[in-house]
Parts: structure tokens; C-alpha cells; sequence
């Protein structure tokens, strides 16, 4: 991911932003009856899992089998550049264990060729493959091209109207307009909220006016983007975990959490970490990746 990537961040201020209220007061501001949460990364397919996330001698098709063993989403980037077949669809999840989702970009011909209008067959030919994903399907998310700014409202307003209301939906803005003011903000979260629509927060070094904290229902979709494992990754994670915590005591139901570093393995090292500090300090029970341990009870622990 190299959207907002620093060399230098010597300089960045990683502080999350202060409570929102407005959160609060959409999450209801009391406990969740129920909290869900994902944590993935942005590929299934690494050879350099192998013998730390897949058995050594896993063949290539049998990565997704395995990498759903250790995470239970994936921030599913193949459908932004084509669109899959349903039997394909199909395969995928045939591979994955009832606890995992798939969560699909949509397609840049529909985000960023099309400005999100005049696209209702490439839309229709996306819901309806991944409708076959079925309890596997988790939430779908449109990352905005960074030249779509608040002139082109009428065009979301456009495409959340064609928009199946069964399938969940969240919206990634990079467009630095949006976020000049918060009178300019406010207007899209009102219309996010109105279709039941979700907000993607992205935290990354060199664009820190996306990391906004504003939810318009009550699914977090969060992509954490770090610096090769610096220090200051932990420390974000642990500042976004207390966080978390925080808004599941206030209402919050469902996460979709996917960290983003420069390597696969780093990458896989800090969504270990995401998970055991989500089972730590908001009582999770979710697989610590790794494989799985056949001689006793538990699973080794990535990378030891």
C-alpha cells in the first residue's frame, strides 16, 4: 500500500484523534450485546508463510486453506482489478472454516474509471458474484481514487441508491477535500449513515488527516498501515486496541481489522499481535495464527 508511505517519520505525530462524541451517540453508548472481530491481511497467497503460517510442502492452492486457519478475514484487493466468476466464489469459500469472511474491493471500472455512476451492469455482475460467498461474505469496501473529492457527492448519493441494501458496504476517502473542514465531512457522513453505510479508516504516516474517527453504524472497518515494524507500530496498535475498546463498551458490534507493513511476514507478525492483544484486553477468543500444533492442545505462535 503506497498511499500516505513516508520515508522519513521521524516527524509524524502517530496520536489517534480525540473521542469522537458523535461516535458515541451513534454506537448508542452502552455494551454491545454482541462483538464481532476480524482481523486479515491484504493477501492469502505468500511463499514466505510457508513453514511458519502454512506446513512446510503447501502447494499454492492450498494457501487460502491454510492462511484462513490463521486469520479469519481477508481484505480481498484481486476483485478491485477483475471481477471473479461465482464459481470462483464459490472455490474460495468452499476452502474457509465457518468463522471466516471475505471482505471484497470493489471494481475500479465502478470507483475509479466510472466516478461510481453509469456502471449498474459491472455492479450488478459484482453483487451478484459475491452473493455467492453467502455466510462467508463480510463487508464489502470501495477505496476512493484520490482525485474524488466532495464535487462528486452526487455521485456516491448515485451509487448508494443502486446499491443492494443486504450487502454491507463501507467507504474509504482519500480525496483531501473531504477533510478540510468539518462542515465539508459532515454532509457525507449524514448520507453514509442514512443507507447504513459503513466509514474505512485508514491510519498511515504521511496522510494523517484520512485518520478521522467518525463510524456511521456500528462496524468499525480499520486498515492499520505501519513502517516495516518500527516501534511506533506497536504503540499505534496498542493506542487502536484501547481505542476499540473503548467503543465496544459503548456499543460497538463489528470489526473488520487489517494491518498493512512493506513485507508479508512483517505484515503477518503484526496481525498476530492485533489478535493477541484483541483476546487480551477485549476478552476475544480468536486463533492465534500459526500452524496448528497436532501434538498437543494449543497452536505455536507465529515466529515464536
Amino acid at each position: 500500500m503506497k498511499f500516505g508511505k513516508l520515508d522519513d517519520i521521524s516527524d509524524v505525530d502517530f496520536s489517534l484523534p480525540p473521542i469522537n462524541d458523535r461516535t458515541l451517540d451513534l454506537l448508542g453508548r452502552q455494551p454491545a450485546r454482541r462483538f464481532q472481530a476480524y482481523v486479515g491481511l491484504p493477501r492469502w497467497a505468500s511463499k514466505d508463510w510457508v513453514g511458519q503460517l502454512f506446513p512446510r510442502g503447501t502447494k499454492q492452492n492450498e494457501y487460502l486453506h491454510y492462511y484462513s486457519r490463521s486469520f479469519n478475514t481477508i481484505e480481498l484487493n484481486t476483485t478491485h482489478y477483475r471481477i471473479p466468476q461465482p464459481d470462483q466464489i464459490q472455490k474460495w469459500a468452499q476452502q474457509v472454516p465457518d468463522t471466516f469472511v471475505f471482505c471484497p474491493k470493489i471494481p475500479q471500472v465502478i470507483s475509479h474509471y466510472r466516478k461510481m455512476i453509469h456502471s449498474e451492469s459491472e455492479m450488478e455482475q459484482f453483487t451478484d458474484s459475491i452473493r455467492v460467498f453467502g455466510d462467508r461474505m463480510g463487508c464489502a469496501f470501495v477505496q476512493m481514487h484520490e482525485s474524488f473529492g466532495p464535487a462528486l457527492m452526487a455521485n456516491l448519493e448515485t451509487f448508494l441508491e443502486c446499491w443492494p441494501e443486504d450487502l454491507p458496504i463501507a467507504f474509504e476517502f482519500r480525496n483531501a477535500e473531504w477533510f478540510d473542514t468539518q462542515q465539508l465531512f459532515a454532509p457525507v457522513l449524514g448520507l453514509l449513515r442514512e443507507y447504513k453505510a459503513a466509514t474505512v479508516i485508514t491510519d498511515v504516516s504521511g496522510r494523517r488527516d484520512v485518520l478521522h474517527t467518525d463510524l456511521t453504524n456500528k462496524t468499525a472497518m480499520i486498515r492499520l498501515v505501519g513502517n516495516a515494524l518500527d516501534k511506533t507500530d506497536y504503540e499505534r496498535a496498542d493506542a487502536w486496541v484501547d481505542r476499540l475498546k473503548l467503543w465496544v463498551n459503548n456499543g460497538l458490534e463489528k470489526l473488520y481489522l487489517f494491518p498493512h507493513e512493506p513485507g508479508d511476514v512483517e505484515a503477518a507478525k503484526m496481525g498476530t499481535y492485533l489478535v493477541e492483544q484483541l483476546n487480551l484486553k477485549l476478552k476475544q477468543e480468536l486463533r492465534i495464527p500459526g500452524i496448528p500444533d497436532t501434538s498437543s492442545s494449543g497452536q505455536i505462535s507465529l515466529f515464536g
